[in-house]
């Protein structure tokens, strides 16, 4: 049995997790986690009976404690219980789905405790790779890759020596707003930005993709789990979403990973590398696929990836401030508090006042965090 542990199992991520769980007979879920959907959380419990289940609330983690009374399910609460969770007796890998730095400190655990690592949430690497990579190589630990792209990287790479990259080749979809300038921007609404024209997202994830900010993101992340500088990876829009990314070598081969844009694929890739199982599911149809066209990202009007490669070349803890700016910006604009361009201007500004600090430790990372969210506080009375 492969022994799995979710780390935001009432999430997009952990509950297409979930769903791949169901597909397969061999896979056992030991502990599930939730901030505040405890309803989603206690129904995951009765389901899959996990061993723990962790709620970020105190009083919530009381709430349902007293619902699952007849179970056998331990509950644990806050970070101390997001720990035990991570770092649990009998686990083979942990899915890390969870959106934000809270991911962090339970990734340290769970690579400490040995466990291979099923990547979903992005901050971790975006806010300490220099930190989480040397850290799995010391452990012996695998860092497996759930976004599509970095997934599709890393089918492409599988066999192959790593030394030989010539670029990466990371696609994007465009978001909802593909082709608009920034005039046509200023009065879209929350509901625009959260109509995907190809995946099915959470919502943070989706004005992530409307913004470009996640493809920076992934950028980011892709030189951390490939050691690829970046000098060699290039964004690419592909707006069907068929090709999820590409590896070009130096003799000029480009290998590209290929597929319907389902989540479920590289969560399975990951849980069960580098075996494939089948999955049921739609497949591509190359008697009616006529035609994939790519075009060169805009960074003029979606300024998330300019943004984001600036955070990544000044290094240190300016990705945390990109990052940290850009979470409560999202939040700001979900709650109609900003406009969307108004996410531009609150991560550059942030950017624009911090004082970076080289090689931060997690406590840096964490009040750089904190800073940031602080001064947007006290500079957008809104």
């Amino acid at each position: 049995m492969k022994k799995i542990v979710i780390l935001g199992s009432t999430g997009s991520i952990g509950t297409q997790t979930l769903e791949v769980v169901r597909e397969n007979t061999d896979i056992e879920v030991l502990a599930v986690s939730a901030r505040t959907n405890i309803k989603k959380l206690e129904e995951q419990v009765r389901e899959f009976s996990p061993k723990l289940a962790a709620v970020w609330n105190k009083k919530q983690a009381g709430e349902l404690k007293s619902a699952i009374s007849d179970t056998n399910t331990k509950v644990v609460c806050g970070m101390d219980g997001l720990l035990e969770l991570a770092s649990m007796s009998g686990a083979d890998i942990l899915v890390t789905a969870v959106v934000g730095m809270i991911g962090i400190l339970p990734t340290i655990e769970a690579i400490k405790a040995g466990k291979d690592i099923a990547l979903a949430n992005k901050e971790t690497l975006v806010t300490a790779g220099h930190i989480i990579m040397p850290l799995a190589r010391e452990y012996q630990v695998r860092i497996l890759p759930v976004d599509s792209e970095h997934s599709a990287i890393s089918q492409c790479l599988n066999g192959e020596n790593r030394k030989t990259i010539e670029k990466l080749l990371i696609t994007a979809s465009g978001g909802p707003f593909r082709g608009r300038k920034t005039e046509e921007l200023r009065d879209v609404r929350m509901e625009d930005a959260l109509r995907h024209p190809t995946w099915s997202m959470g919502n943070k994830i989706t004005i992530d993709s409307a913004t470009l900010v996640n493809k920076g993101m992934e950028v980011i992340e892709a030189g951390w789990l490939f050691d690829v500088d970046l000098d060699h990876i290039q964004v690419v829009v592909q707006p069907s979403s068929t090709i999820h990314s590409m590896v070009q070598f130096e003799d000029g081969a480009v290998m590209a990973q290929l597929g319907t844009p389902d989540m479920k694929l590289p969560i399975q890739y990951a849980l069960y590398y580098p075996d494939r199982r089948y999955r049921s599911g739609d497949r591509l149809d190359f008697t009616t696929l006529t035609q994939i066209n790519f075009e060169v990202p805009d960074t003029r009007t979606f300024r998330g990836l300019p943004l984001a490669l600036r955070a990544a070349r000044t290094g240190g803890s300016m990705p945390t401030v990109f990052n940290a700016a850009n979470e409560r910006a999202v939040a700001m604009f979900l709650n109609r508090r900003i406009g969307f361009l108004d996410i531009y201007d609150m991560i550059e500004g942030a950017m624009d006042r911090h004082r970076v600090k080289k090689s931060p430790t997690v406590d840096e990372i964490l009040s750089a965090e904190a800073e940031t969210y602080d001064w947007i506080e006290s500079r957008w009375h809104i």
